[in-house]
């Protein structure tokens, strides 16, 4: 039996708490939010033991593991109490605000041998998996561009009232969505070298960006575009997407669907032909113990508790996949802040051509 406790009872705290006490072989032995009421809800519908301070919850309770799904600024902090006492972490995204901390939860998680996983949960996802595993066997051949988006009806009034749009506590826009997209593409690509173009719009938040958009640049004269607005009114939803084109075909991707244009050189797996092919998300998905949300959230935490139970698995979204998102977000917030350049067109037309491969980009790392 794997003992888990819960930190946060806000939209994914209780969505959190709800999918983890449905794994096989877990017991929850703590819960832990400040707001008195929610807890008061709690101990009405359920018997897991409530805290009101997580240190307490901590030492107390004694978990195996936590799992933190509290406002973003918060996660450093609880996430190094939890680690300096032998605790296994999951921790929602981003990890931290600031590369210079995820850095240190990965050496300190890295010395004590502790499982850490964060929420990115599109790897779990059988439509973006399968896209890792065709450009794993090369199906595109050489890739040369993406591009990853997402967009939903999140922020849709003048808004500076909650942790997500408060720029200190939760990062905006940026911090709150385009993570998921930045992590696919670091999934896909690597780690980009450096990021140029950024521009961070507000549309209705006081003190943060409702759009996002920006070239990542990575080796090998690969560039990605990145697209994300969370003021969208004409999505139904939150929704995210991802092209990559490459010499021998074309990828595209989002919740429901993987489409491949495959041309005659492409190299084919089974059950993909030359032209157009399309999988559907109810072929790709693989058996999960139970369903709340999306087959993605049960996948998650069911490889969180193998690993935390001892089981060999490989670590899909640890802490060092998250701290690379951590690391993008800090040049992408740089780069939006510096000087812009423009060229006119009398000078473009002067200018020498460059050569065919040669790319500039701001904020090389």
């Amino acid at each position: 039996m794997v003992r888990i406790a819960v930190a946060g009872l806000g939209k994914m705290g209780i969505a959190h708490l709800a999918q983890i006490a449905q794994v096989d072989g877990v017991e929850i032995v703590g819960v832990c939010d400040p707001a008195t009421y929610l807890l008061g809800l709690l101990r009405h519908q359920t018997d897991h033991p409530t805290f009101s301070d997580y240190r307490v919850m901590l030492d107390t309770a004694a978990p195996d593991a936590v799992v933190i799904a509290t406002p973003s600024h918060l996660h450093v902090a609880m996430a190094r109490a939890a680690l300096e006492r032998g605790i296994h972490v999951f921790c929602e995204k981003p990890l931290t605000l600031s590369p210079d901390d995820s850095a240190a939860l990965v050496a300190l998680a890295a010395a004590r041998g502790l499982v850490n996983q964060v929420g990115y949960h599109h790897r779990f996802m059988g439509t973006f998996r399968e896209i890792r595993r065709l450009l794993d066997a090369g199906v595109i051949g050489a890739i040369s561009h993406a591009s990853a988006e997402a967009r939903g009806p999140v922020v849709l009034r003048d808004s500076g009232t909650t942790w997500r749009t408060r720029r200190a506590q939760g990062g905006g826009c940026l911090f709150d969505y385009a993570t998921h997209p930045i992590d696919l593409l670091a999934w896909y690509l690597g780690e980009p070298r450096s990021v140029g173009g950024t521009a961070l719009t507000r549309v209705f938040s006081r003190d943060t960006e409702d759009q996002v958009h920006a070239t990542l640049f990575f080796d090998a004269g690969r560039t990605a575009q990145l697209t994300v607005d969370w003021s969208d009114e004409s999505q139904r939803k939150m929704s995210t997407r991802v092209n990559i084109w490459g010499s021998h075909g074309h990828l595209y991707a989002d919740r429901q669907e993987v489409r491949l244009f495959a041309r005659r050189n492409a190299n084919l797996p089974d059950g993909y032909r030359v032209g157009w092919n399309t999988r559907y998300i109810t072929d790709l998905t693989e058996p999960v113990g139970f369903y709340i949300r999306g087959e993605e959230y049960a996948a998650q935490f069911e490889h969180f508790v193998a690993r935390v139970a001892g089981r060999t698995l490989p670590a899909l979204n640890d802490f060092a996949s998250a701290a690379v998102t951590d690391r993008v977000l800090a040049l992408l917030t740089a780069n939006a802040t510096a000087p812009r350049r423009s060229v006119a067109p009398a000078a473009a037309a002067a200018a020498p051509a460059a050569p065919a491969r040669r790319r500039r980009s701001l904020f090389a790392r």
